[in-house]
């Protein structure tokens, strides 16, 4: 028999994190555009060791962020939401088409300017914390199989996102470090066949695999997920509800949600308006991302439930609506954490990485207005 979704139990706290995600977003620009401004840059960019603070929050920190994502991934490939095939259609076929026609309105827009088609991933992501976010301050009027939907939704994605990260930024391998990587690796996987259940051989190990791969070319954050696939599920007696797996997660999940996530908001989010002038906000970066996340998600998502049901491959969430449904599909639209992460990979330039970081925010903002008026006006009118 399945167990009930963990993801059911945490959809309270991924909320209440997202709505501090939110305020620690909005008090970045604030600082970014204050008298504390130099304060803000300098501390990001001074060394703590061999990393600036700014690296230790996204290589290091953010790997913790990945770590809880591929234990929740795993957990719902095996015994979760995604664990039976009928369950993994919609989801899927979703968060396919959700990730291709973003980079596709992206590409119509600046992909043909020289050296701005490495930004195609950037509208590709959706923020789970975020969007769940959004869906608590609408309470009730979002029934929760839509909010389980796009938390599946959103896992997927992950699993894109993941693969994007690996494949398509790493620019060169240090084999050495690399073949040392997967020499840790497969000693975890070792200890998972042993039966091996206590978590400290595999914290430790984890940590080795962060430092190897951070070393390789790869971004290190990638160690975190494929850490996270090695953890047993199941305790010695079998059950999976005290196992490793999910007493790691447990554990990791608040300092994940509302420690690590906000401080990385609060860490990447941080504009200085001051000296952009408003062409920024038709540059080709910024006008592709905004596009991509508002309406290449919309169209990508909603389409897709819309062709999925239509062919007879899967049902609509149970108790939702069409309007109701078009609503979750614009909240796929806000993709900040994982699309900040990415446009952080893909751009270099201070300039285009200011122009990232407007772009995704006015694409997150807008889905999330939109979303959450159309999510409300639904409620309303499913009641009356």
């Amino acid at each position: 028999m399945r167990a009930p979704s963990i993801l059911r139990s945490f959809l309270h706290n991924e909320a209440a994190g997202g709505l501090l995600l939110m305020g620690a977003a909005a008090l970045a620009m604030v600082i970014a555009n204050s008298p504390l401004a130099p304060g803000y840059f300098g501390l990001l960019h001074a060394y703590a060791g061999p990393l600036s603070v700014h690296h230790w929050i996204n290589d290091g920190l953010m790997a913790l962020f990945f770590l809880l994502v591929g234990l929740e991934i795993k957990r719902e490939l095996i015994v979760g939401h995604l664990s039976q095939p009928s369950d993994r259609v919609l989801p899927v076929i979703a968060a396919v088409a959700g990730m291709a026609a973003p980079a596709i309105v992206y590409l119509a827009i600046a992909g043909g300017t020289p050296g701005l088609a490495r930004g195609w991933a950037v509208p590709a992501a959706t923020d789970i914390a975020f969007a769940l976010g959004v869906l608590a301050l609408l309470g009730g009027r979002a029934p929760t199989s839509l909010k389980l939907f796009l938390t599946t939704v959103a896992i997927v994605d992950d699993m894109g996102a993941v693969v994007i990260i690996a494949v398509a930024y790493t620019a060169s391998l240090n084999l050495l470090a690399l073949a040392a990587a997967a020499g840790v690796l497969a000693l975890m996987v070792a200890l998972n066949r042993r039966g091996v259940r206590r978590l400290g051989p595999y914290l430790l190990l984890a940590a080795l695999l962060w430092l190897a791969v951070l070393l390789s070319g790869i971004h290190a954050t990638i160690a975190g997920v494929l850490a996270a696939l090695t953890i047993p599920l199941r305790a010695p007696d079998g059950e999976h509800r005290d196992g490793p797996l999910s007493r790691l997660e447990h554990g990791l999940h608040p300092w994940v949600a509302f420690g690590i996530v906000p401080l990385f908001g609060l860490a990447n989010a941080g504009v200085p308006l001051g000296g952009l002038g408003p062409e920024v906000l038709i540059a080709p970066v910024t006008l592709g991302i905004a596009a991509g996340l508002f309406v290449g998600k919309q169209v990508g998502v909603f389409a897709a439930i819309r062709a999925a049901t239509a062919l007879g491959l899967a049902q609509r969430p149970a108790g939702t609506s069409w309007a109701q449904c078009y609503g979750v599909a614009l909240l796929c639209g806000v993709g900040f954490t994982m699309s900040l992460f990415i446009g952080a990979l893909a751009f270099t330039d201070p300039l285009l990485g200011e122009e990232v970081k407007i772009g995704v925010l006015g694409g997150s903002i807008l889905s999330a207005l939109a979303g959450a008026a159309v999510l409300a006006w639904a409620g309303r009118a499913s009641k009356s």
